[in-house]
């Protein structure tokens, strides 16, 4: 009967202390919530807690009436009854237990399962819905075991509005810069007033329209898959990222293309020379590179600032989240310590075992109906004040949005000359981050005003619940126990001040498990700042490599071209510049958005194992004297911990190289798109160069010369039919002859390349040949445990240095066949010119022309350009 009473109080009771754990405990101990149960109930030793643990007889906390000790029983008892689940629940033991329960939870037999990374729940736990939050203050309102989840969200969504920003300043500056050129044009004469206005008018409207498109895809995106408005889960979350890069991609190749194509209408409306087009174009390129080291600049500092803000935020949920289980555990520790007065006074004969349930019975009633109205009223005045909260930052941000909306378009209103475009970049520039520090800090503030309100009015009502418990242990030993007990006022009076004094230290031991437990996040939140940095130096690698990788490609590329200015070169490798580096600056942020993607992903089995370390170490450093069976069963939990985070760390990278596998794929697609507009711009550098050389060759008069001849020839009563055939069979056969010693020369050039690839081939071969056997000397002198990684790795260098060897020996060929030909085509080109001249010459003399014509027209024609 005493075991049975004593069974009342498992949800409250965490204390171990006068009790040791059996050998066979520790044995089965595979579980984690075996080892957080087991370590926070008190083992039962009698015959009939055996009988009761084995029967899976359970007593709820939230039970209102209970078996008495006469053995009677109240069928539903034995049975488990389960909460149906809430849309924001998954049937899982939580992390963290709620208000709404004094207990630690059902203590089921947990024996079948062999870790608490259970990989059959990760699917689960990736369809598991939580709550859709918007700002920080929300997240105080949250369920604790979605806060992770919520918080990570928050952050995602931060870097999302970031890249909005910096998008649209983007946007605007261009705008600006091409009416700041527009402007320049009108006042020089080049444009109407009209043309001014309908070309500034049509830029900002296919502008406009571009961003319409992004916002409906993006729109399509939030609502897809939203079956319920207020709840996300992170399998949505992940696609709804991942389609998010995809449209930015493609808005960014759309941007690419229509602000090239605004610069060339710009230039095609003005009518200006081809060397002004060039200096603008160039203008423009350069003045956008500096405009994204900017923007790449505040992204990479307003992106750190989120990530702390993040810690902030985890900094004040974990407080408040320490606050709200104070209460549950007062509960405990009031209980613990009235228990053991009142079974002292059984073992005195002056209380039956019957009486002492009926108290325990009713003071827990009380406790657990006071309990859940404290848990009622704060979650109702909370979300109120919370409420109350977002109001107010609404209203404010409103206004800020308006000041600094007249303020931008204060600036950008200004007329600005092109030689003012740095000044106008600068102060633009300085007047955007000025606003986004200051909106930064207003959301700084107002987050820590709510998390320090909630705090407030957790602190009151706790005051008030507190001292509602005190009156009802005080009503239970000054009004109900005298008449109970038979015992004087005056014995009750001094079993309430023993209570007291018994309570104190009971609460100095949970303050002492609050200071360690909170000692522990620390610790955490330090280790998670290192995976972050760890992050960003990932990224910034990542960014050198692809640079690297690209400039040297572009400059390949350019080498191979030929033939092109100095100032077509630069203009190529700048436009190169400018399109890598918004690419860049996408990639960026889209890593920084996985590996909050994958901190998500993992934060579940992160934080069980974090709240089973902690329970381990709490435990350890809970007594200095351990018996044998104790430090046994220490040191079995050691080695599982260990165990468990052998293959959390393995999961971790598994997932966080199925991100990165994922990035890799989206880098290779923004390249294409990358590739695929410079090509264009190659192409269109390359035509204007060839029109250009055209022009120029086109220039003289031999046309009009031509036809001349040709007028007067027919004309001419001096040349006869036979006469002019015989001048046209002559010719003929020149360029017969001349054709066929050019083909045979060419011939000539390609096999003489040809041998000297083959040769170039073998010597290289012999070469390879030659560093094989040094290679199979030095195999027999490395360590046979790192043999096959060395080998391998030195068979991964020897392919691609053969790789990059060949392809340089193939383009090397490429040039000297390319100049080959040319010199071959130069020398054909003048054979036939040559021959024309003479052929011309001599129907000039047989038509009795004067050459002298040809310098006459010469001199009265213009050239065309």
């Amino acid at each position: 009967q005493k075991d049975d009473a004593q069974r009342l109080l498992e949800g409250f009771n965490s204390d171990e202390k006068g009790h040791s754990l059996t050998r066979s405990r520790a044995e089965s101990y595979t579980s984690k919530e075996e080892m957080v149960s087991e370590e926070d109930e008190s083992p039962l030793n009698s015959n009939v807690t055996a009988f009761a643990l084995k029967a899976k007889v359970i007593y709820p906390i939230n039970q209102k009436f209970r078996p008495l000790a006469d053995g009677s029983s109240n069928p539903s008892l034995h049975e488990n009854p389960k909460q149906a689940a809430l849309p924001n629940q998954v049937m899982e033991t939580s992390p963290s237990g709620s208000l709404g329960s004094l207990s630690q939870g059902d203590k089921e037999d947990c024996s079948s399962s062999t870790t608490i990374l259970s990989s059959a729940s990760d699917d689960r736990f990736q369809a598991r819905t939580f709550l859709k939050v918007t700002c920080f203050p929300e997240v105080l309102t949250c369920e604790s075991f979605d806060v992770k989840l919520c918080l990570c969200s928050l952050l995602l969504k931060d870097l999302m509005l970031l890249d909005t920003e910096l998008r649209r300043e983007k946007h605007a500056i261009f705008m600006q810069v091409l009416k700041i050129y527009l402007t320049d044009f009108y006042h020089k004469k080049k444009i109407t007033d009209d043309l001014f206005k309908k070309i500034l008018l049509t830029q900002e409207n296919d502008f406009e329209e571009l961003q319409k498109q992004l916002d409906s895809r993006l729109q399509n995106i939030e609502m897809s898959g939203a079956h319920n408005s207020e709840y996300q889960t992170l399998e949505d979350l992940e696609r709804k990222e991942r389609e998010y890069s995809e449209h930015i991609i493609d808005n960014m190749e759309a941007f690419w293309k229509q602000a090239d194509k605004a610069q060339q209408f710009l230039l095609d409306q003005s009518k200006c020379s081809r060397a002004k087009a060039s200096k603008i174009t160039a203008e423009l390129t350069e003045r956008m590179i500096a405009v994204e080291g900017l923007l790449s600049e505040s992204q990479d500092l307003r992106a750190m600032d989120i990530q702390e803000r993040l810690f902030n935020w985890e900094f004040m949920v974990k407080a408040v989240d320490s606050l709200k289980s104070y209460i549950p555990e007062e509960c405990k520790c009031r209980l613990n310590t009235v228990s053991n007065i009142l079974d002292h006074l059984t073992v005195k004969n002056n209380l039956s075992v019957r009486q002492k349930e009926e108290l325990l019975t009713d003071l827990h009633k009380a406790f657990w109906d006071q309990l859940a109205h404290f848990s009622n009223e704060y979650a109702q005045q909370s979300k109120d004040l919370i409420l109350k909260h977002l109001e107010c930052r609404a209203k404010k941000r409103e206004e800020l949005k308006h000041r600094q909306k007249a303020e931008q378009g204060s600036l950008l209103n200004k007329t600005f000359q092109t030689e003012e475009l740095h000044d106008f970049l600068k102060a633009y520039q300085e007047l955007l981050e000025k606003h986004r520090q200051i909106q930064w800090n207003l959301e700084e503030e107002e987050d820590w005003e709510s998390a320090e309100a909630v705090t407030d009015l957790y602190k009151e009502l706790h005051s008030k619940a507190s001292h509602t418990l005190e009156e009802l242990v005080k009503e239970l030993f000054l009004q109900t126990l005298p008449h109970v007990s038979g015992l004087s006022v005056r014995e009750c009076e001094l079993l309430k001040e023993e209570w007291q004094e018994n309570l104190v230290p009971e609460l100095q031991k949970w303050d002492t498990y609050c200071q360690r437990r909170w000692k522990l996040f620390q610790e955490q939140l330090l280790q998670e700042k290192e995976l972050w940095l760890k992050e960003y130096a990932l990224s910034a690698v990542i960014q050198k490599h692809l640079s690297e990788t690209q400039e040297k490609m572009i400059q390949g590329v350019v080498s191979r071209v030929g033939g092109l200015s100095d100032e077509s070169v630069n203009y190529i490798l700048q436009k190169h510049k400018l399109l890598l580096c918004s690419v860049l600056r996408r990639i960026t942020l889209r890593s920084l958005g996985m590996a909050t993607l994958a901190r998500m992903r993992m934060s579940r089995k992160k934080g069980l194992l974090q709240e089973l370390r902690e329970q381990h170490v709490l435990q350890k450093s809970s007594s200095h004297c351990h018996d044998e069976d104790q430090w046994q069963l220490l040191k079995a939990v050691e080695s599982h911990i260990l165990e468990e985070e052998e293959k959390l760390e393995e999961e971790t990278q598994q997932t966080h190289l199925e991100f990165h596998q994922q990035l890799v794929n989206e880098i290779q697609e923004a390249l294409h798109f990358l590739q695929q507009h410079m090509e264009q711009v190659i192409g269109q550098t390359l035509l204007r160069h060839a029109r250009q050389e055209a022009a120029e060759k086109n220039s003289d008069d031999e046309p009009d010369f031509k036809e001349r001849l040709v007028e007067t020839a027919v004309e001419s009563v001096y040349g006869t039919h036979n006469n002019i055939n015989r001048l046209v069979q002559n010719y003929y056969q020149q360029l017969g002859k001349i054709t066929e010693s050019h083909e045979a020369k060419k011939l000539q050039q390609l096999k003489s390349l040809q041998a000297e690839r083959s040769e170039r081939s073998r010597l290289k071969k012999k070469q390879e040949n030659e560093q094989a056997l040094k290679e199979q000397l030095n195999k027999g002198l490395l360590d046979i445990s790192s043999a096959v990684h060395q080998r391998m790795v030195l068979q991964q260098k020897k392919i691609w240095a053969q790789f990059e060897l060949q392809q340089q020996i193939r383009l090397e060929s490429l040039k000297q066949k390319i100049l080959g030909l040319h010199r071959l085509q130069t020398e054909l080109e003048n054979q036939l010119q040559e021959a024309e001249q003479d052929f011309v010459t001599e129907l000039a003399a047989l038509a009795r022309v004067p050459l002298a014509m040809k310098k006459q027209l010469s001199k009265r024609s213009k050239p065309t350009g």
